[in-house]
């Protein structure tokens, strides 16, 4: 019965508090009557470029691909290059059984020295029959003979000609050779097999340029402009391993999927891009110099719902603001108008200036006009945990330590 005066004093003093309650902000006891500030973090609003940007994924492939087939049918007898070899222009890759046609080519010599000659009799042969023509010493049917026997031995020599030219090309076209400087990308053919005309032996990428191509949805494919600048970067490293230019563009989308097609053509890479590799292509479309640029994480984006009178339908209205903390301590809220968004950095065309520090942690909780203390970003860090243990331990000590009835 010692602790019942104590119990009304607690209870008279619990009325008294209550009474004298009022609806300002709560009394801060280490400083009182000064309001309880919120802590917030700040970034600065810097000044730099900024690009907007369109993103997309394709594979890196040549300028062009040349298919490469025999002009002659018959076995192959060497075989000079293998996958991944580079050729340079004339280079001779395979080798055709060539004794069928040196045959050919030389028979066709001969046949050539032979109708020469006839030529070349006939030739003279009617030039003494038209003499003697013209002077009426021979009759017009011996003259007509001697021309007719002429034109012959003519059709026959440039047969003979045509004949030597094709099968001197015949023969050299036992050599297979590329066409262009480049990579061998595939070899349809071996030793022993026969070379069929019109039938791909090797596939040989031109090494005059590569290129990568990629398909974007119509809202990005109308941005992009030929000329424009592009950054290569390989999809599992972030610095850049290239650049290039937009250097062709499909005059239509795709039926089927909706996609534009764009063609990339590289200026300068390092030597980790090789064909096939899969590159992230990043088309800056447009570039602005010294724009104030801050996160857009400290944005706060308010939405308003309204109906549209003419479609009945309702509509989102989306406005933002940032808060900009002023003599360290009070938080104005600023209505913004954004530019173009890169990443996670965002252009500030009114609202900001460069060097204002803004709230970039703890936004959301703030009004206009908030007083605020910027704080480290430990003050932020979640509370460390009691483990359950320690926290049953310090129960059993306070229920065994009871006040003193004394």
């Amino acid at each position: 019965m010692k602790k019942l005066p104590y119990y009304f004093a607690v209870i008279s003093l619990i009325i008294l508090q209550a009474c004298s309650g009022s609806n300002g902000p709560p009394a801060n006891f280490n400083n009182p009557g000064q309001q309880q500030r919120t802590s917030v973090e700040t970034v600065t609003a810097e000044t730099k470029s900024i690009s907007d940007q369109i993103k997309s994924f394709g594979n890196i492939r040549a300028e062009e691909i040349v298919n490469i087939t025999p002009q002659v049918s018959n076995r192959i007898t060497h075989i000079y290059v293998d996958l991944g070899d580079t050729v340079q222009q004339g280079d001779v890759m395979a080798k055709i059984y060539d004794a069928p046609f040196r045959d050919q080519f030389e028979q066709a010599k001969s046949q050539l020295e032979q109708s020469r000659s006839a030529y070349v009799r006939d030739s003279l042969q009617f030039n003494r029959q038209k003499k003697l023509y013209e002077q009426e010493l021979i009759s017009s049917s011996e003259f007509d003979d001697a021309q007719a026997t002429f034109q012959n031995s003519k059709a026959q020599y440039e047969s003979s000609r045509a004949n030597l030219t094709q099968s001197r090309e015949d023969l050299e076209n036992t050599e297979v050779t590329s066409p262009v400087y480049g990579v061998v990308l595939s070899k349809e053919v071996s030793v022993g097999d026969v070379a069929t005309t019109g039938q791909t032996a090797f596939e040989v990428a031109n090494l005059t340029g590569y290129q990568t191509r990629i398909f974007l949805p119509v809202e990005e494919w109308r941005k992009v402009k030929v000329g424009q600048e592009v950054n290569f970067r390989l999809s599992n490293d972030s610095d850049i391993s290239g650049r290039g230019r937009v250097s062709r563009i499909s005059p239509r989308l795709d039926p089927t999927t909706g996609l534009g097609e764009v063609v990339i053509s590289l200026t300068e890479k390092n030597p980790l891009i090789a064909q096939g590799v899969l590159v992230e292509s990043t088309i800056s479309i447009e570039t602005h110099e010294n724009a104030i640029v801050i996160p857009r994480s400290t944005l706060v984006e308010n939405v308003q719902t309204f109906i549209e009178p003419e479609s009945n339908s309702i509509q989102l209205r989306r406005s933002y603001s940032a808060f900009v903390v002023e003599g360290d301590s009070l938080a104005l809220q600023r209505e913004l108008k954004l530019g173009i968004e890169q990443g996670d950095q965002i252009e500030i065309l009114e609202g900001i200036e460069a060097g204002d520090e803004v709230v970039i942690t703890g936004q959301q909780s703030l009004g206009d006009s908030t007083k605020v203390r910027i704080a480290n970003q430990q003050d932020f860090n979640e509370p460390s945990q009691i483990p359950i243990e320690n926290a049953a331990s310090d129960s059993i000590k306070q229920s065994t330590n009871p006040e003193s009835d004394e």
